[in-house]
């Protein structure tokens, strides 16, 4: 109904400059390293990795070039190159300028695809000699994806680099815009039954992006007669000779219609590559019923959904903007396009190869979601429709659906070097390699964005903590309560820049109007462990993790962060003085494992010191517990420093009692032990073991005592190569969770929303 998006909640991101700057400049400048992915370690190693022993792999791939596919890193290794002539909405900034965005476009390669990716910045305008610099690099990469070139050269340099490479040359700009769009188009068309071979589409805008769809789309069925494109002069019309060019002409239809407005009226469908504006309200108005409107300009569309509901209730909307249904990414489709072309060592991406993933990705959205896609809609399950026609970047199934799409249509269509040999099996490979914490992480703010809570700050003096307190209100996350004295806090926000805008509320313990509530309240619970009243009234007044503690007990917060200024174990103690284990439960504390596109659950990392073997159980349940609710299917292995009796220790009899109690409770998920983290983690050597009864590497790895748990997650977190998110607490009555001393705002904000999320109560 006309106005229903007026009620939609705005969830686009918005951060400083500063901020963006800091982000790019800290630690490491940049965004992306060089990591070997074989032992340095000793002289043989180095001896293997370099001279002599390199030698062999290059008489190999000298003797026959396929094998560099074997011996190097060629078949996983993609080039994003460009010119900076359009860098983004920002125009011509140039080759250096364009760096940033480049690193950034191979993060997302490494990050949805597992495809490792080097940036290149060519320093020419001139389109013949961007070539020449391009065509060379061939040996080096696997794949080509040009970025950020304008138009018309792009049209040029990606023809021409197709015709002297032998591996894919993919201008993302153009056809990775197309591939997705025709995918929301598809199923728009589906849902509205309108057939292919007689809808009418206005297109508006003629470069790159435009024209790359109008081509994508003929080819899929789409009649030349009935797509009308447009640029700034009107509609390209046969016979039109101003602002033409050979790309234009292509698609120059006879017609009277001269302007956009003139070509709008009685159409069934508008993509919109243009700016903000570019279409009317009249122009909506004069559209044919159930019109299908893809306002894709960025950062701002053409049209807003709420100013076309606000005209009529009919039309199907898209846009390229991640605040709003159906949204047109790109990143939904070039990672899993040149995974799929690598892995069949394909010479090309070819049209076939873009319908195929156009086509995947449309059918994905027609499919029921799984469980990590419905979390992020705050438990109400997205269902094909007129709200849901594309499928959202964290869907899991994604890589495995589009990428064998893509792969079997290169082999269709003679171009893939190394055929499959089965599709399932290359699909069920696609989903093991699939890294999904980052998605698990963007689910949960994606969930408390839709359902905002009252997070409170406990530490609400401390400058970090402002910031992640503003952080945590600008990301539409909720409301975020500062405990602390309110002159102190305000004079520290103006010395550092802060503007504590609102959505921010300062509370100050001692002058609360609910102090006296929650005195009344801790002296109750604490009375006969040695507390007399002026003792809870000093607490309150004096601790802040006491007092925000009794906010979230009484409801008047719905969870809350600390830890920045204390130790871990005194503000858990502090906490648990006031918040008991929820019933049934055993609070414990767990700690997220990300390394090298795995994730791992370990348990317990701040509680129980010397677990005993019920202990052990308990810590099994609550930590698969806590998998299942973050979206992983656990599989818990119950770790010792024998595995299955060997060694004989009397310290691995607590985890063998463990097992068998779990036995006992018939628990509904997967568990065994003891056995060595080697075991539980490598496949190969779990397979020594046929008895086990994990089906797969552990996700859960249950600790034999509290300091090894520490030492190996520290320890990993700061080796490098992982990153450690927690610990967190899980099982007690309330959401409660405690960063790590000094922690950065970032992870602060982290931290604060999966309590939000509920992980921690």
């Amino acid at each position: 109904m006309p106005g229903e998006f007026d009620k939609r909640p705005h969830t686009r991101p918005t951060f400083t400059d500063q901020e963006a700057l800091d982000f790019h400049s800290r630690g490491k400048p940049g965004k992306l390293e060089v990591v070997p992915t074989k032992p340095m370690a000793t002289q043989r190693d180095l001896s293997l990795a370099y001279s002599p022993g390199v030698a062999v792999p290059v008489k190999a791939i000298a003797a026959d070039p396929a094998t560099a596919y074997d011996y190097t890193a060629r078949g996983n290794m993609v080039a994003v190159i460009s010119n900076g002539t359009a860098i983004l909405g920002l125009g011509n900034l140039g080759a250096l300028a364009s760096k940033p965005v480049m690193e950034g476009k191979s993060v997302l390669f490494k990050r949805f695809a597992d495809i490792d990716s080097i940036d290149l910045e060519v320093d020419t305008e001139d389109a013949d000699a961007f070539i020449n610099a391009v065509r060379y690099l061939g040996p080096s990469f696997g794949g080509i994806n040009l970025e950020d070139i304008k138009a018309p050269e792009c049209f040029i340099i990606e023809q021409r680099l197709k015709e002297l490479m032998d591996i894919p040359v993919f201008h993302d700009d153009q056809h990775g815009t197309a591939i997705i769009a025709a995918a929301g188009l598809l199923n728009a068309l589906e849902i509205t039954g309108r057939d292919i071979h007689s809808t009418r589409l206005v297109v508006n805008g003629a470069g790159a992006a435009g024209i790359a769809c109008v081509e994508l789309l003929k080819a899929m069925g789409f009649k030349p007669e009935n797509v009308m494109l447009c640029d700034t002069k009107g509609v390209i019309y046969q016979g039109r000779t101003e602002g033409m060019n050979q790309w234009k002409s292509a698609h120059a239809v006879p017609t009277t219609s001269r302007s956009l407005a003139d070509a709008m009226k009685g159409a069934d469908a508008f993509f919109g590559l243009s700016q903000k504006g570019a279409l009317t309200n009249e122009m909506v108005a004069s559209m044919a019923d159930n019109p299908i409107i893809f306002a894709m300009a960025n950062p701002d569309p053409e049209i807003l959904p709420e100013e076309v509901a606000a005209i009529r209730n009919d039309a199907i909307m898209a846009t390229g903007r991640s605040d709003y249904p159906n949204q047109v990414n790109n990143v939904l489709g070039f990672p899993y396009l040149f995974r799929g072309a690598l892995d069949v060592q394909a010479s090309a991406i070819n049209m076939e190869m873009k319908i195929a993933a156009a086509e995947a990705l449309a059918q994905l959205a027609r499919e029921d979601v799984p469980d990590e896609v419905a979390a992020a809609y705050a438990g109400s399950r997205p269902r094909f429709g007129r709200d849901y026609i594309i499928p959202v970047p964290f869907d899991p199934r994604l890589m495995a659906r589009i990428s064998s799409a893509v792969a079997v249509a290169a082999m269709e269509t003679g171009v893939a070097r190394k055929p499959l040999k089965s599709r399932q099996d290359y699909e069920r490979a696609l989903s093991a390699r699939r890294d999904p914490v980052a998605g698990v992480l963007a689910r949960v703010f994606e969930q408390v964005r839709r359902r905002p809570k009252r997070v409170v700050f406990a530490e609400g003096e401390e400058e970090a903590v402002m910031r992640a307190a503003v952080s945590f209100v600008t990301q539409d996350l909720g409301t975020a309560i500062l405990v602390g004295r309110e002159d102190r806090i305000q004079q520290t926000a103006a010395q550092n820049g802060i503007d504590l805008k609102g959505g921010i509320e300062i509370i100050n313990a001692r002058i609360s109007t609910r102090n006296a509530a929650y005195t009344q309240f801790l002296y109750e619970k604490l009375q006969r462990n040695g507390y007399l009243q002026r003792d809870c009234q000093r607490l309150i007044n004096n601790d802040r993790n006491t007092f925000a503690a009794s906010m979230v007990t009484l409801g008047d917060a719905d969870a809350m962060v600390t830890g920045v200024t204390r130790n871990y174990s005194a503000a858990l103690s502090e906490i648990r003085r006031v918040i008991a284990d929820k019933p049934g439960h055993r609070a414990i504390g767990v700690s997220l494992v990300l390394a090298r596109g795995r994730t791992v659950m370990v348990a317990d990392t701040a509680i129980h010191e010397m677990p005993t073997a019920e202990e052990l159980a308990d810590i099994a349940v609550e930590a698969a517990g806590a998998a299942r609710r973050l979206g992983y299917t656990p599989r818990v292995a119950l770790l010792a420093f024998s595995t299955f009796g060997n060694p004989e220790s009397e310290r691995s009899e607590r985890v063998r009692e463990a097992v068998e109690i779990l036995d006992r409770r018939r628990v509904d998920f997967e568990y065994d032990g003891e056995m060595g983290a080697d075991v539980a983690l490598n496949p190969e050597i779990m397979a020594a073991y046929p008895f086990c009864r994990l089906s797969g590497p552990a996700n859960v790895l249950v600790m034999p005592a509290f300091h090894s748990a520490a030492i190996a997650t520290k320890m990993l977190q700061e080796l490098g190569g992982s990153t450690v998110i927690g610990p967190l607490i899980i099982g007690l009555d309330r959401a409660v969770q405690i960063a790590p001393i000094n922690v950065r705002d970032s992870d602060l904000v982290n931290m604060a929303t999966l309590a939000a999320f509920g992980i921690g109560g």
